[in-house]
């Protein structure tokens, strides 16, 4: 963002920054105005009911307060300006609880009041006004932090916003405020730029560079009015600008603003939490059935659930046991289904891990492709390393087997290269992720003919891969229905 863009959105919160009267002129008015409040008492008031005579003490005690301040020649107009701001504020509530004082208390309220509201403070509307327009701005209570370092300046705040139906909490330092914000789910930060160690433009950096808290609107709020200032708090993220003494109405505004943007904030992360939850539990279930990457294709594609296909070279692998069928008819149904979940199990972690595509389980068969719908430029090197770890495992699991009093397994393994048409196969109704062609076949043919504990791979397969491996005596296989005599080699190991 340009210095010129930036300016120009302070211009937009704030309407203009007026020019800063002298600390004498600002101490001159206060004094005053303090004077007038001292010189009451409460038995001065009489007809004061319980929330105005709360009123009336938090704005007696500000003066008092405030009094001994201003006997010092402080030159700080940031500091004037938070006591001024005090003061106002409580003459406001009190002068809302209590629509018609008598004179005593009306002249105090008047010149507090009148003593604040020189434009250099606060450019406010007129004090009949102001209460017309926060009647009219309604919103939802929120949580609220105001972080000050002046006690006077919280418990105004918390007064203020409590009386408008937020729940408010306060924090004397940047420290305490970072403490309070890594604990609760706060709404809006309302923050003092000027503070005492830790000051407010650091609390707002370490706000919006933590990734939990970014998103929390924090509004400035300060008695120093220098356009430098204020941009760096914008360039920082401060999402609004406010100087002191605050006018009531643009405070709750923009807090109500702030409130809104959070709580879309906050639906908007609940409906990603939730899509993110369902695309788990989508992922978690359909990838029992289908691949990874079949799975990632349809969620990542639309396009992917169109039944279609493409033509695809890939290297296919089928898998399957030898004996299977008899030892299945010897054993109970659940110590069939035990026997082949935990070959089933280790093979699919296995072939998953070099990045095959698990097609389908057909009994004890395995059908994996290499290719599609992910493709690798070592693919049949993917798919012949797979069958080499595939035939290792099996000692693991036949040590498992003896153990639970199962038999002894042995595979044989077929590998063929070529090309394939790729993609959804069935109706609108029923359709699966499948693979077609007379490599299908070829590869099935070889598979028949594979003995225990062999991998057979195709004359393609040979040609294709990339590394070097040490292979068994060639022999031509004459299979059923393919009318070329199909050579094959015995895959043993890979050379180093």
């Amino acid at each position: 963002m340009s210095d010129s863009d930036t300016v120009s959105e302070v211009g937009a919160m704030e309407t203009a920054v007026q020019s800063a009267v002298s600390a004498h002129s600002i101490r001159v008015v206060l004094q005053s105005a303090v004077i007038e409040v001292s010189a009451l008492s409460l038995s001065d008031l009489p007809d004061l009911d319980e929330e105005a005579q709360e009123d009336w003490s938090a704005l007696s005690a500000c003066a008092a307060n405030i009094a001994p301040l201003l006997e010092q020649e402080t030159e700080d107009t940031h500091e004037l300006r938070n006591l001024a701001g005090a003061l106002r504020g409580y003459a406001e509530m009190l002068s809302e609880s209590v629509p018609s004082p008598n004179a005593a208390l009306a002249s105090a309220i008047e010149r507090v009041l009148e003593g604040t509201a020189e434009p250099a403070l606060s450019g406010t509307a007129g004090d009949a006004e102001a209460v017309q327009q926060i009647a009219q701005i309604t919103g939802d209570p929120g949580f609220i932090l105001a972080v000050d370092d002046r006690e006077e300046n919280r418990a105004l705040l918390a007064r203020y916003l409590t009386r408008s139906g937020h729940f408010v909490v306060t924090a004397p330092s940047g420290e305490e405020a970072l403490e309070m914000l890594s604990n609760a789910d706060v709404d809006v930060v309302l923050l003092d730029r000027m503070m005492p160690g830790m000051d407010g433009r650091e609390v707002l950096r370490r706000i919006k560079a933590e990734p939990t808290l970014r998103a929390t609107p924090v509004i400035m709020i300060s008695g120093e009015q220098d356009m430098q200032g204020i941009i760096e708090c914008i360039e920082a993220g401060a999402d609004d600008y406010l100087f002191k003494p605050f006018n009531p109405v643009l405070l709750q505004a923009r807090i109500k603003a702030g409130i809104e943007r959070k709580q879309w904030h906050d639906r908007e992360q609940l409906y990603r939490d939730q899509l993110e939850r369902n695309e788990r539990f989508i992922r978690a279930t359909f990838g029992r059935y289908l691949s990874d990457d079949i799975v990632t294709e349809i969620l990542e594609r639309p396009e992917g659930l169109e039944l279609g296909g493409d033509l695809r070279e890939v290297t296919i692998m089928m898998s399957d046991i030898r004996g299977f069928t008899t030892m299945s008819e010897q054993l109970p149904p659940d110590r069939v289904v035990s026997m082949l979940n935990r070959y089933l199990g280790a093979m699919t972690d296995i072939i998953l891990e070099y990045g095959g595509t698990i097609d389908e389980f057909l009994g004890d068969a395995i059908l994996a492709v290499f290719g599609a719908p992910r493709r690798h430029d070592d693919d049949p090197d993917r798919a012949a390393r797979c069958a080499l770890a595939m035939q290792a495992a099996m000692e693991e699991i036949n040590c498992a087997n003896r153990k639970d009093g199962l038999p002894e397994l042995a595979m044989g393994i077929a590998l063929n290269t070529g090309n394939v048409i790729a993609g959804n196969i069935g109706s609108e109704r029923r359709s699966k992720y499948g693979f077609v062609g007379h490599a299908m076949n070829v590869t099935s043919r070889i598979e028949d003919v594979a003995q225990r504990g062999e991998i057979l791979i195709a004359e393609s397969t040979r040609n294709a891969l990339g590394a070097a491996y040490a292979l068994g005596e060639s022999r031509d296989v004459q299979a059923p229905g393919i009318d070329e005599v199909l050579v094959v080699h015995p895959l043993e190991h890979e050379l180093p």
